[in-house]
């Protein structure tokens, strides 16, 4: 990202303050270490809620949120769910959305550019045979994700197609997606 020199605000992000954060990570890389933390416990049924609050950065805990944030996650009545907040799949394109919407405004205003409205449209394609373990062959996960992106901004259509790209480019969750992630995982029993 280019860095500003202008000290005002543009799609709702200060840019001096935005630009301090890009000047601090080209100085030290440590300060773009972060490291968040998840507690996923079960409720009943399909329903289990997700507490975040704290998390690590530039190897220090960071206390700057002001309260826990609560996902709530079950499945909808025809999966034997109650409907008490969207299931994990839901989640995931709801998570892929808002990094690309971030990432997609953070470039713009470092580019100096006026976004008037901005949506990504997803869907994706799932066989539940695969989760059920009814046929082997059917992928557990989506299938494919389609995104539109949907942008309102009094800049050229070149330059909305960029930042579209450089959205997809710098999106961790995008990048989570489409690369393979190890995830380890280990079991310990509750006495």
């Amino acid at each position: 990202m280019a860095i500003l020199s202008k000290k005002k605000k543009i799609n709702g992000l200060r840019l001096d303050e935005l630009n301090a954060c890009i000047g601090d990570l080209e100085k030290d890389a440590e300060m773009g270490k972060y490291k968040f933390h998840a507690i996923t416990k079960w409720v009943k049924g399909a329903h289990c809620e997700t507490v975040l609050k704290d998390f690590i950065a530039a190897g220090k805990a960071d206390n700057s949120r002001y309260r826990t944030h609560i996902i709530q996650a079950d499945e909808p009545t025809t999966m034997l769910g109650k409907d008490k907040g969207p299931n994990a799949t839901e989640a995931l394109l709801g998570a892929l959305g808002s990094c690309l919407t971030v990432s997609f405004i953070f470039q713009a205003a470092a580019q100096n550019i006026k976004i008037d409205s901005l949506e990504f449209d997803m869907e994706g394609q799932l066989d539940l045979r695969g989760f059920a373990g009814v046929d082997k062959t059917v992928r557990n996960g989506f299938e494919s994700i389609c995104v539109v992106c949907r942008v309102e901004a009094d800049t050229p259509r070149k330059k909305l197609e960029e930042l579209c790209h450089a959205a997809q480019d710098r999106s961790p969750v995008f990048d989570m997606i489409t690369h393979p992630t190890p995830v380890y995982i280990k079991l310990e029993t509750i006495e």
